[in-house]
């Protein structure tokens, strides 16, 4: 397929913009107490993100000079925030590249299945208030799914290969943690074979999540006994562990679907619609049973306190990799494969899984990524379809406001401000760091004089 030229969104017009802008001070100013016994304290990433987001794509933030040299036609680019599980637009694209990657560097052709943990509703409330439980939750996760693998196959040493993400939304938006995995459906040996699990029940599997979970929550004094006997005891006590047919090796799209599944944004701003007057977000999805309708109305600050909700605390790893897929695992194959070539004097033969070498896209290739994904090239020009090139990367406040007044593009918008400390420095991240280059505002055309 041929690479069109990009056409760029419009930040402003998003209803998310909107709303945030004009009621994130006044969620802010009455959060403690509105929403800080539910919610819990307010923490310093919310505002710092939505501080970001707010900026995503506005020029007066900085941006990049776009030229064709062939016939002068020249655009700005503005800075994206690179914000992820929470700016539409930056996380879509690392949906997208995650997809991608997963697929052509991680995953091993061999059958997968998509599998999903999930808990009792009377059990969320401690992961909100302590999120570092959902680590520990993956890791009783990995381990039932281990043990479970290495009976049924009676490989004592078998090694899965899984990749799961954390998701702390339901579908409308409350906060219901789970978790989503792409697992390898069978295990690894360290010689390169691969044993496929035969077609068992999944019983052992949620009664051992469920014992483990509940034994956890005991043991870090958060779960009383009465009650954890009373779950050990329901027949249906809202464990469940659920896994998808077998996805074959070479059903390529389904594999990279599920891959970017597994990790899309905790909110869909198409599900979004403002209602007028009065500004309340009627919030649009699947029929809910527990509510008997296909969607939820908020007033605009229970809309930015359910959203809020689900940004992660900096540096919290929402994708983890385990066993075969784990960096260690990774890690020691890709030494052992330099040892062994170096030692032989040419390429190594192998057999098997191990035939199979995850191809390391280097950043040369960004951009045809880019285009595969996006089916846009950013750097086509619109004019003459030739090749662009970024010739400057503006951040001087001083110089961008000279620029964009000669546009008349200076526009000094309604911002936000933290909720706590100074006022913020406006931080423009390297902008070619970014595998996907920041090409997320509306083109600005410059005329050039020649």
């Amino acid at each position: 397929m041929v690479a069109q030229a990009y056409r760029a969104r419009k930040p402003k017009a998003s209803p998310l913009w909107q709303c945030l802008s004009r009621h994130f001070d006044d969620f802010l100013a009455g959060y403690e107490e509105r929403y800080q016994p539910r919610y819990g304290y307010l923490r310093p990433i919310i505002p710092e993100v939505v501080n970001k987001f707010l900026d995503c794509g506005d020029l007066e933030r900085g941006f990049a000079r776009v030229r064709c040299e062939h016939c002068r036609h020249e655009y700005l680019l503005a800075f994206s925030c690179k914000g992820r599980w929470f700016c539409p637009s930056c996380h879509q694209k690392k949906v997208q590249l995650f997809g991608a990657l997963l697929t052509e560097t991680i995953l091993f052709p061999v059958p997968h299945r998509h599998f999903t943990f999930t808990i009792p509703k009377m059990l969320r409330p401690y992961f909100r208030f302590d999120r570092d439980l959902l680590k520990a939750l993956c890791r009783i996760a990995h381990e039932c799914l281990l043990e479970f693998m290495r009976t049924t196959v009676s490989l004592p040493d078998g090694l899965p290969g899984l990749v799961m993400a954390i998701h702390t939304f339901g579908e409308y938006l409350d906060f219901h943690p789970h978790l989503h995995a792409l697992v390898a459906d069978g295990l690894f040996v360290r010689e390169g074979l691969f044993h496929v699990l035969p077609e068992v029940s999944l019983k052992p599997v949620e009664e051992l999540f469920r014992a483990r979970v509940i034994t956890f929550l005991v043991e870090q004094g958060l779960l009383p006994t009465d009650r954890a006997q009373m779950l050990r005891g329901w027949l249906h006590s809202g464990f469940n562990v659920h896994r998808s047919r077998r996805v074959l090796p070479e059903e390529r799209e389904d594999l990279e679907r599920l891959a970017q599944y597994i990790i899309r944004n905790p909110f869909s701003v198409e599900k979004m619609q403002v209602n007028h007057p009065g500004g309340s977000i009627i919030y649009q999805s699947d029929m809910s049973e527990k509510i008997h309708r296909n969607f939820e109305v908020f007033s605009p600050c229970d809309f930015i306190a359910a959203i809020t909700q689900h940004i992660p605390d900096k540096s919290f790893q929402l994708v983890r990799y385990y066993g075969w897929y784990s960096n260690k695992m990774r890690g020691q194959r890709d030494k052992q494969a330099a040892e062994t070539a170096q030692a032989a004097g040419k390429a190594v033969e192998v057999i098997d899984v191990s035939a199979h070498k995850p191809r390391r896209i280097p950043s040369a290739k960004w951009r045809e990524l880019i285009k595969k994904v996006w089916e846009a090239d950013p750097l086509l020009c619109p004019i003459c379809s030739r090749e662009m090139h970024i010739v400057a990367l503006i951040d001087d406040r001083e110089v961008i406001g000279r620029i964009l007044r000669h546009l008349g593009l200076w526009d000094q918008g309604v911002r936000v401000t933290p909720a706590t400390g100074p006022p913020r420095q406006t931080v423009i991240e390297p902008w070619l760091d970014d595998p996907f280059p920041d090409y997320d505002t509306e083109p600005v055309t410059i005329h050039a004089n020649g």
